[in-house]
């Protein structure tokens, strides 16, 4: 190969629907799309082909969905292979962060929603579901968030995140690589032709900037870095994830995409990761900061470790910067031979086309999968003994800016979606509430702004209704009204987007319309159930104080309405538990659980402890947990269901180490298991003790089990960890 067409297989500069045009007769190929394969004779990798939202500006009249994606996708590899001497095919590369971000793909409920269902399982199922609708499109490789840990809730990612917690992540980053990869491609095997292969983002530390702003510099020291923020990733190389992106963060002073002991000594020497590293948009060019030039800062990301670029200019002088001396031709080398190398495992020069060859998955599936999720995050955080929906009640007012809509249940970088697509909670409860019950709607308020004018409409059909049902929250939508950065995050608070990329809070509190509501709707008397549709955990202390209950979904998708109705009235259990802490204010943040085991001092203003802790949520029924007992290699403890109600409980074991050569945190979350009981029943849970769950980081920040002295406390939260009977286990050096 040439410079030029190794230089070309490392690019990935083009916006993907800048690619094409939609035409009468189907699409054509842009005059953007030939300069940009004659100028690296050929195509290393083409972002966002497929996708459609307010940035791209695409939707359906000029997009490609369901039915002709595979037709575009192979009209523009059949050119990037006649652009290339060689023949090579392109990396067609799309963003699936909850679903595929595509026309007609299947939208899920956000990571956090995800983390609140603890459950693994089936996010590997609804993983895979995606990865073959990708794959049935023509797409090859899926963007997927799951490195950044949730540790300040200002930050307008925080949906993109499993949670606060490293062993969660872990845990569910491990499912992601399973499920979109399967079994073949999470070795240096062939993928099956229905399974993509996974990005994880990012890598690493993002989820640590200050203040809780989006590309901010991040105050992280090793220990803190190794501990927090590199197990997920870790996990996800186990699994045998095919690439991961570099983060836009720095990490002592060094950037990731700039950061060789990062991308090359602790990820492809310490970790021995042999897949590829891709830059985040426009990072490498951000890198001139340090080098001087694009140029050099191309230079500067490939010799650290960075193998594919998005959208930068760095990586187009990849030749002039091999003809200057800054890269020797073996590192371009290496680089290009893995990316070839993941377009082999992908099948690629065998199988470039899909169109009439592969068959997309059945969107019906898609649906029960995004709902099963949606189903199994909603958490009960409070109940005053008006859940389930009694039968008594013939008359519900659903009120709230999140009543009656769709649209803000969906997250950020979500695609338009056809009328008629998913379930709002009006709806759902019309269709789900027993004959003869009278379910009524006033819209009340905005999500955003100081409008009370709907408000005395709200006050009328809850005082004249036996149940307030008041669902509130914030919205990731994008709207064409959006104004964006270069890199796709919004600009400022528009429309009524309160959270996503770009859109950091510096308080948490709800819109002053929807805390007006509140107040409003609770004083008339009537027993409310106060909703909360949420990216990150807002602090609502007034409606833990003063509602008769109180549930978050997060975002559950298209469909979060159906499961928000069917845990309302009983026809599901809440099943969800908390990823996250939630905070009672911005002010006291901090208030994640795994703080460093020091005298944690009270505010004089304020308790410092958070409103709900993480783990926490409530069924319809109790649970009785008993001591754990160490055996051997594993911990047993007996969990009886001591309720009236079939339920299920999430059994969370947690160390506290006690005598340890390095400071330790209050707990540390190292098992969970999700065990369904019915009234009266009792199950011995038998939970293995090895290295995942023992070990603990160094001084020499090396992971390993040493010796030292630990508590074995299991609960259903991290808060009743801390009062639960203790096991002791000392480990001998």
């Amino acid at each position: 190969m040439t410079l030029r067409e190794k230089a070309g297989q490392l690019n990935q500069r083009m916006y993907g629907w800048d690619a094409y045009r939609r035409t009468p007769d189907g699409f054509e190929l842009t005059e953007a799309l030939y300069a940009e394969t004659e100028r690296f004779a050929g195509l290393g990798a083409l972002y966002g082909l497929l996708r459609a939202d307010a940035w791209s500006g695409v939707d359906h009249s000029s997009g490609a969905g369901a039915a002709d994606g595979a037709t575009l996708a192979d009209l523009v590899q059949r050119h990037v292979m006649d652009s290339s001497r060689l023949g090579i095919p392109a990396l067609l590369v799309e963003e699936v962060p909850h679903g595929l971000m595509a026309l007609d793909g299947t939208v899920l409920p956000v990571n956090l929603a995800v983390g609140a269902t603890w459950d693994p399982e089936l996010y590997e199922e609804a993983a895979a579901h995606t990865a073959a609708e990708l794959r049935a499109r023509g797409g090859h490789v899926a963007l997927v968030s799951a490195l950044d840990l949730a540790r300040d809730p200002r930050w307008g990612r925080t949906e993109e995140c499993f949670g606060e917690d490293p062993y969660l992540a872990a845990r569910l980053t491990e499912a992601l690589v399973r499920g979109v990869q399967g079994q073949s491609g999470c070795a240096d095997g062939q993928f099956a032709e229905d399974r993509a292969a996974v990005v994880l983002k990012h890598f690493a530390g993002q989820g640590a900037t200050v203040g809780g702003r989006n590309s901010a510099e991040s105050e992280l020291g090793p220990r803190e870095l190794h501990e927090i923020h590199l197990p997920a990733a870790w996990a996800g190389v186990r699994a045998g994830a095919a690439a991961v992106m570099a983060a836009y963060n720095e990490v002592d002073g060094l950037p990731c995409a700039g950061n060789r002991a990062l991308l090359t000594g602790l990820l492809r020497e310490r970790w021995a990761f042999d897949g590829l590293v891709m830059a985040d948009g426009l990072a490498v060019d951000r890198l001139a900061r340090i080098t001087g030039d694009t140029v050099s800062a191309g230079a500067l990301a490939l010799n650290a470790g960075v193998d594919l670029s998005l959208w930068d200019d760095g990586f187009t002088h990849l030749e002039e910067a091999v003809e200057r001396g800054l890269v020797q031709e073996d590192v371009l080398d290496a680089a290009v031979a893995r990316v070839l190398r993941l377009k082999f495992r992908l099948g690629l020069f065998e199988r470039p086309c899909v169109e009439g060859r592969l068959t997309a998955p059945s969107p019906d599936r898609g649906r029960e999968l995004s709902t099963a999720l949606a189903r199994g995050a909603v958490t009960l955080l409070h109940d005053g003994g008006v859940l389930p929906v009694r039968p008594t009640v013939s008359r519900i007012a659903v009120l709230g800016p999140h009543a009656a809509t769709t649209a803000h249940q969906l997250g950020d970088y979500t695609a338009p979606q056809r009328p008629g697509t998913g379930s709002s909670l009006l709806d759902a409860l019309r269709r789900l509430a027993p004959p003869g019950v009278d379910v009524r709607h006033a819209r009340g308020c905005a999500l955003t702004g100081d409008d009370l004018s709907g408000i005395p409409e709200a006050i009328a059909q809850a005082g004249g209704s036996d149940l307030a049902v008041l669902a509130l929250g914030g919205s990731s939508a994008r709207t064409p009204e959006t104004d964006f950065a270069a890199n796709g995050a919004a600009l400022g608070a528009v429309s009524e987007m309160t959270c996503g990329e770009g859109v950091d809070l510096a308080g948490l509190r709800l819109g002053r319309a929807q805390h007006a509501l509140l107040d409003a709707v609770v004083a008339t008397g009537t027993p409310t159930v106060v909703v909360l549709v949420q990216g990150r955990p807002h602090a609502v202390p007034e409606a833990a104080e003063r509602a008769a209950a109180l549930l978050t979904a997060w975002y559950p998708g298209p469909w979060g309405g159906d499961a928000i109705a069917e845990v309302l009235l009983g026809h599901a259990e809440p099943l969800g538990r908390l990823p996250v802490s939630v905070p009672r204010s911005a002010a006291q943040l901090p208030v994640y659980y795994n703080h460093k085991d020091t005298e944690y001092g009270a505010y004089v203003d304020e308790s410092a402890e958070p409103l709900y802790s993480f783990g926490h949520g409530l069924s319809y029924t109790s649970f009785a947990y008993g001591p754990p007992l160490l055996s051997g290699h594993t911990v047993t403890v007996d969990v009886t269901n001591a309720g009236e109600r079939i339920g299920r409980t999430v059994v969370q074991l947690y160390l506290r180490r006690l005598i340890t050569s390095v400071w330790p945190r209050t707990l540390e979350l190292r098992a969970f298991r999700c065990v369904e009981l019915v009234p009266g029943e009792t199950r011995m849970v038998v939970i293995p003790l090895g290295a995942d769950q023992l070990a603990q980081v160094g001084a020499d920040l090396e992971t390993g089990v040493l010796p030292g002295t630990m508590e074995i406390r299991v609960a259903e939260s991290a808060r009743a960890a801390l009062n639960a009977v203790p096991a002791v286990l000392r480990i001998d050096g």
